[in-house]
């Protein structure tokens, strides 16, 4: 928890209020399981472990927190129900420690190599494009040179979407329009951001295709075309999953791992949910690191993920 207070006080009340749905749901339902009782027993636990589920932290996450808190239990003979709240703030941040996800204070790009290449994925409607426009926003803002790669073709919008995105941050984009080859798009993307120098290239894929074959061959084109300038590209595969959906982003985060080696995740619109407990589900099944998440509209509402900041805004009274 040595983290705390490396995010500035704007950035810190803006996460509390984006997971305040999930909050005040989440102690709401908790305080009316524990009210009139004095320890953790079984049926406590129970209604604990349906809490959790009913927040979309999932089945297999919540089982393995409430044997856990029944380890603690166990060991500790008696537990009241008033220490509950700090034992589970405790094993959440445990998981989340655990689970390969770094605390970052800030948006920075890995050292060496240039320039870094991130490749997006993400079904349609998760808020791909926004987060690629503000990412780039807050990297140019870092005095970062960003090139964006408008590689879903297959909708209009998305194409037009990422060039209005270009156009208020400043920065370039490459689009050959819709229905042209996705891969096209990225090679001509990473080419610009090699001749350039850029830092950095972000290139948006289509978020809808027929079956995953049809994903992975896509993907598997976009790489290759990559590769033609830098070897190691792309250095990031970005999912982004919308945080609203619950157990749907579950089924989304499944499918693009099994299409393609997704290495860090987004997961946006946290604030108009109660569903946030789906942030630590997720990174505890998937062992991927989440990156980012959104919280609001504003641009520096795409935060960096920081997990003791997440659990202590999570638990804040």
């Amino acid at each position: 928890m040595a983290l705390f207070g490396l995010f500035s006080k704007d950035k810190k009340e803006s996460l509390d209020k984006g997971l305040e749905k999930t909050k005040e749901s989440f102690f709401g339902k908790l305080g009316r399981a524990v009210a009139g009782k004095s320890k953790v027993d079984d049926e406590v636990l129970d209604e604990l472990e349906e809490i959790l589920i009913t927040s979309d932290v999932g089945v297999e996450t919540t089982v393995k927190v409430i044997q856990r808190i029944e380890e603690r239990v166990a060991r500790d003979k008696y537990m009241g129900t008033s220490e509950l709240d700090q034992i589970l703030r405790e094993e959440i941040a445990e998981l989340l420690t655990e689970n390969n996800t770094e605390d970052l204070a800030d948006f920075k790009l890995p050292e060496g190599h240039r320039p870094h290449v991130i490749l997006v994925v993400g079904v349609n409607g998760v808020g791909k494009t926004t987060t690629i426009g503000k990412l780039a926003a807050q990297f140019k803002g870092k005095g970062k040179s960003v090139v964006l790669g408008a590689a879903d073709t297959f909708r209009a919008a998305a194409v037009d979407q990422l060039k209005l995105w270009g156009e208020r941050v400043g920065v370039p984009v490459i689009a050959h329009g819709m229905n042209t080859d996705p891969s096209a798009v990225a090679f001509d993307a990473v080419k610009q951001g090699v001749e350039t120098g850029a830092d950095l290239v972000i290139v948006d894929t289509a978020g809808r295709l027929h079956t995953k074959v049809n994903l992975m061959n896509e993907l598997s084109k976009i790489k290759r075309v990559m590769q033609k300038f830098i070897p190691e590209a792309p250095h990031e595969i970005l999912l982004v999953l919308d945080g609203s959906t619950g157990q749907n982003a579950f089924i989304q985060a499944k499918e693009f791992t099994k299409a393609t080696d997704v290495s860090a995740l987004a997961i946006t619109k946290l604030d108009g949910t109660a569903k946030g407990g789906v942030v630590i589900g997720i990174s505890d099944q998937f062992k991927i690191p989440v990156k980012y998440i959104g919280v609001g509209e504003k641009v520096e509402d795409l935060q960096v993920f920081n997990k003791a900041e997440f659990v202590d805004s999570l638990f804040k009274k």
